[in-house]
C-alpha cells in the first residue's frame, strides 16, 4: 500500500469484498429498497425482551449470514471489525462474543461500518486472509438513547432522521473476482458549531466535504471518475447542504450522487421527515443494494463516504456542539 496525498491509502493488492449479508427492520422492509435486503424483521423485538438485546440478535445474525454465504469457515476469519451507537458498543461486543475470534470493537457514530471497511483492508492487505466487518443500529435503543423515550411522543422536527433498524457486514478477503477496495480516505473531526441533535445532516456535511474534496485532491480523480457517489446518512437536508458546498468548492456531483439515508425510506408515505440515520443505515443498503450493483456491473466505480455524528446524551445537554467525522472507501470492479 502507498499513502497519496494528507488523507489517501492506495492499495498495491486491492483487498476484495468477497461477501455481504443485510438484515433490516420493519420500516425499513416497507420501504423503496425492501426486496435486496437479506431478511426483514415483522417487529422490532424479533423474540427479545428489549430493543438493546434485539439489536446484538441482529448483527449476530447478519454476521452468521454473511459466514454462511461465503462459504468461509469461522476459523478462517482471523478479525472482526464491529461497532454500533450503543453506550460502550454493546450491541457489537455482546452480539459477536461466541464468534471466537479476534475483535476490535469500533466507533465512528454512523460512519462505523465504512471505518470498519477501511481498518479491514488495510489489514487484509497486511496480512490477513479474511476479515469480517460489521455494523448495526436499531430505532428505539437509539432514540431512547440519544434524544427521547418513545414514550414521550415527542414531536419530531422536519430536520430529524429516523435511525435504521438493521445491520450490515461484509467479508474482506486477499483475493477474489471483486469488487475491490482500491483507495481509503480516512476523515477528520470537523466542528461548524451546530448544536441541534434533531439536524445531524448539517452538523455532518461539512465532514463530509471535507473528506470528498480531500478525496479528489489525493487520487486527482474528479466527480465524473465515479458512477456513484454515495453518502451514508447526510439524510435530504444533508445532501441538499453537501450539494451546495461542493459546488462552492468546484465540483459538481449533482448527476451521480446520492445519501443511503435517502434511498431507504419513501420519504412522503413513511413520514421519515429528513430520511434514514445509524450505523445500520450505510451497512444495510451498501450490504444489500450497492453490492448487488457493482457484482452486476451496473455500477463499476463507487465512492463510498459514510458520515458520523460524533455526539452522546451527556455532551448534548451540555451544550456542547456536534463534531463529525466521514470516512471513504473507493470500491471498483
Amino acid at each position: 500500500m502507498q499513502k497519496l496525498g494528507k488523507q489517501t491509502i492506495k492499495f498495491d493488492t486491492p483487498p476484495v469484498i468477497t461477501e455481504v449479508a443485510s438484515i433490516v427492520g420493519p420500516k425499513e422492509a416497507n420501504g423503496p429498497l425492501a426486496k435486496y435486503f437479506d431478511q426483514c424483521l415483522e417487529d422490532e423485538f424479533w423474540g427479545e425482551k428489549t430493543w438493546e438485546k434485539s439489536e446484538s440478535k441482529i448483527i449476530k445474525e447478519t454476521v452468521n449470514a454473511v459466514i454462511a454465504k461465503s462459504g468461509i469457515a469461522v476459523s478462517d476469519l482471523e478479525y472482526c471489525f464491529a461497532g454500533d451507537l450503543l453506550n460502550q458498543c454493546i450491541s457489537s461486543s455482546f452480539g459477536l462474543r461466541e464468534l471466537n475470534i479476534p475483535f476490535l470493537g469500533i466507533f465512528g457514530a454512523c460512519s462505523t461500518f465504512v471505518e470498519g471497511l477501511s481498518l479491514g483492508a488495510i489489514v487484509t492487505e497486511a496480512c490477513a486472509q479474511h476479515v469480517i466487518c460489521a455494523a448495526s443500529s436499531h430505532f428505539c435503543s437509539a432514540e431512547k438513547q440519544f434524544r427521547f423515550p418513545l414514550e414521550l411522543g415527542n414531536q419530531r422536527p422536519q430536520t430529524s432522521q429516523w435511525t435504521v433498524t438493521g445491520a450490515g457486514s461484509a467479508i474482506l478477503s486477499k483475493t477474489g473476482d471483486g469488487p475491490f477496495i482500491t483507495h481509503i480516505t480516512s476523515g477528520k473531526i470537523v466542528d461548524m458549531g451546530i448544536k441541534d441533535a434533531n439536524n445531524m445532516g448539517a452538523a455532518m456535511a461539512p465532514a463530509a466535504l471535507d473528506t470528498l474534496v480531500c478525496h479528489f485532491k489525493d487520487t486527482g480523480r474528479a466527480p465524473s471518475y465515479y458512477d456513484a457517489i454515495i453518502t451514508g446518512d447526510l439524510g435530504h437536508v444533508g445532501k441538499e447542504i453537501l450539494t451546495e458546498l461542493a459546488l462552492d468548492k468546484g465540483y459538481n456531483i449533482k448527476s451521480n450522487y446520492n445519501d443511503c439515508g435517502v434511498m431507504i425510506f419513501d420519504k412522503e408515505k413513511q413520514d421519515t421527515h429528513s430520511g434514514g440515520s445509524g450505523c445500520g443505515c450505510c451497512a444495510s443498503v451498501f450490504s444489500g443494494y450497492f453490492f448487488k450493483q457493482l457484482k452486476d456491473k451496473k455500477i463499476k466505480r463507487l465512492l463510498l463516504i459514510a458520515t458520523g455524528a460524533l455526539t452522546n446524551s451527556t455532551s448534548s445537554q451540555q451544550g456542547e456542539s456536534i463534531p463529525g467525522i466521514a470516512h471513504a472507501v473507493s470500491i471498483e470492479m
